[in-house]
């Protein structure tokens, strides 16, 4: 009989239900999702590709200012979004936008933050998606104090927090933790460990035997999975959000996948990792290991495909039109949305800058 240590130890080895070259393996305790679920996670894989090398292009155009890709991590963004409920909520990271796209928010509206016209082109409570955070863990804390409130209205909903390896290195992370274990918030912590925090590899950041092991000095039960195995993420990540949901308090939950490529735009991954590193996952590719997969056991059809394939490239361009509209600016709006009530300082600079532009438009 396990001990209550033990329950809090995560296994050995990353849980697996497909390896690499899409065959099916068992890992004890999990149970593969059936393939209609593993069918609509492939067409979520399809459209995040997708979404990723669009956002690339429309950055060298110029119509992005920056982009995070996740790809290669696409498995962990549609597992995210396909493991929580209509009411449960999702707090990602600025890495996480095909996660928020596959939660149901216009990917168009999630590219605003990144294009650098507001703060967030989309109203979180639409969705239950909070703001993209760029700054590393403190959307940690946002997530625990809504967990947290939910416990104390007695809501069913459970919160996802997300976050990279390197936050696991900020004090946030361990408030976030700490907080929501003493308070059993209903939150679920997903680390997508892709090995390197910018520039900084995981061996300097923490030398615990893996990230998962760090919920045990907080009473957190840690899990760690095959971040490019869709299967065992919706597995795994599934059965932390019922625990969370069941009143089994935080959960922590680690992805081993791969960032393939630069950190952003204005990255180059080449001072700081070899390109023997990075083929190596080339063969972990989360797309083709679930294809394979079904297209073996006869659940994936190319007619399936074909389709899946074809919503993606409508997706696509649907967002290089959104994006390709130049924005004309109000410089009004500098003051809108700063409180819910305009303080008597703000309305005496609104009308300060009211007044100048009236005045350009006379000398015109």
């Amino acid at each position: 009989m396990p001990t209550a240590e033990d329950l809090f130890l995560p296994a050995k080895e990353p849980v697996q239900l497909i390896d690499g070259s899409g065959s099916a393996v068992d890992a004890e305790g999990f149970t593969r999702p059936a393939d209609d679920r593993l069918l609509a996670a492939y067409a979520g894989l399809v459209a995040a590709r997708r979404l990723n090398d669009q956002a690339n292009a429309l950055v060298r155009q110029g119509r992005l200012a920056v982009y995070p890709s996740s790809h290669g991590q696409e498995a962990c963004q549609v597992a995210a979004a396909q493991a929580l409920e209509p009411d449960d909520w999702m707090f990602p990271t600025y890495r996480d936008t095909a996660a928020a796209v596959a939660r149901g928010v216009d990917p168009a509206e999630v590219l605003v933050l990144l294009k650098g016209d507001w703060h967030s082109g989309y109203d979180p409570r639409m969705k239950k998606v909070a703001p993209q955070a760029t700054p590393l863990a403190t959307q940690l804390l946002h997530a625990v104090g809504v967990a947290h409130a939910a416990r104390l209205k007695d809501e069913p909903s459970v919160v996802l927090a997300m976050c990279g390896d390197g936050a696991t290195s900020e004090g946030d992370f361990h408030e976030a933790l700490n907080f929501a274990a003493v308070f059993q918030a209903p939150v679920v912590f997903f680390v997508q460990n892709n090995e390197y925090a910018i520039s900084v590899p995981l061996a300097r950041q923490s030398v615990a035997p893996s990230l998962a092991h760090k919920g045990i000095g907080y009473g957190v039960p840690g899990q760690r999975v095959d971040g490019n195995d869709v299967a065992a993420l919706l597995a795994v990540l599934g059965r932390a959000v019922e625990v969370a949901r069941a009143g089994g308090g935080p959960q922590l939950v680690e992805a081993h996948t791969y960032r393939m490529q630069a950190h952003t735009n204005a990255d180059d991954a080449g001072r700081y990792r070899h390109d023997d590193e990075v083929a190596a996952w080339l063969d972990r590719d989360p797309l083709d290991r679930v294809e394979t997969f079904l297209r073996a056991s006869g659940a994936l059809t190319d007619e399936l495909a074909t389709a899946y394939a074809e919503a993606a490239e409508s997706m696509a361009a649907q967002v290089r039109a959104a994006l390709n509209q130049d924005v004309v600016p109000d410089p009004g709006d500098l003051f809108e949305h700063v409180y819910a009530a305009r303080t008597t300082q703000l309305a005496e600079q609104a009308a300060l800058l009211s007044d100048e532009l009236a005045r350009q438009e006379e000398v015109r």
